[in-house]
């Protein structure tokens, strides 16, 4: 059973529709990428897999007791206010220090428990934030554009930090990106939207879509290029996303 499906979900506020009859699910331990550009409705989507946003059509059914760990876009701190790391991460979740220093090791960042928030740099704020995304042991972690704002190596060692997460807990990972060619070397599933589901599949199938081209064109990197290079005998007889129109 997948641990959450959403099927043909709109989601509209007031009389601008966002997203238009979206089918997806994740499965237990998947890593599922969602890219489409600005304005293509993915945080929408996001919200509504939280809950914090209700469909205006369709269901979203989650499994029974799904745990859901969030990691959120962007979080402004006061860089006034005195706050360490491990009162931070206690603010919403009534954890032991030992359960928030265990999640601070799985996310890569082990010696921050007593340090000042306003103190950590962009990828030491990132992997906090995942730590407390941690703390209760998800089934799924979702992450809205999590590597914001960090540099090429920050995005690649803390994407590296999610797939050891996902290898030591088996959490499912739903994840919004532009970093395409990242996304797509860590992906199991990409689904490309822009207001509704353009075409998904392998990042193989999706990179070679007409659609995701549209979109994005073909100069993403020499990942790409790679990917394209090897599947090139896939192309012909995938028309998946077609039918998803």
């Amino acid at each position: 059973m997948s641990l959450l499906t959403a099927q043909n979900v709109t989601i509209a506020y007031g009389a601008n529709t966002v997203l238009s009859r979206v089918d997806m699910h994740v499965d237990a331990g998947e890593i599922v990428t969602i890219v489409g550009p600005n304005g293509s409705g993915k945080t929408s989507l996001l919200r509504a897999i939280i809950g914090a946003v209700q469909p205006a059509s369709g269901t979203i059914t989650r499994q029974p007791g799904l745990k859901i760990g969030y990691v959120p876009q962007k979080l402004h701190i006061d860089p006034t206010l005195p706050i360490t790391v491990d009162r931070f991460m206690r603010l919403t979740e009534r954890a032991s220090r030992a359960t928030c220093q265990a999640a601070l090791d799985r996310a890569g960042a082990p010696d921050l428990l007593h340090r000042q928030m306003s103190r950590l740099s962009g990828g030491q704020f990132q992997r906090v934030l995942l730590a407390r995304a941690l703390i209760n042991t998800p089934d799924l972690l979702l992450l809205d554009e999590a590597t914001q704002g960090l540099d090429q190596p920050g995005s690649a060692a803390f994407y590296q930090q999610i797939e050891a997460v996902r290898q030591q807990t088996g959490c499912a990972i739903i994840m919004i990106s532009h970093e395409l060619h990242v996304v797509m070397s860590a992906s199991d599933r990409v689904i490309c939207l822009n207001g509704h589901v353009c075409c998904e599949g392998t990042p193989a199938i999706v990179a070679s879509a007409p659609e995701y081209r549209a979109l994005f064109g073909t100069g993403t990197g020499g990942a790409f290029a790679l990917y394209q290079h090897d599947h090139d005998h896939h192309h012909h007889h995938d028309h998946s996303h077609e039918a998803a129109e």
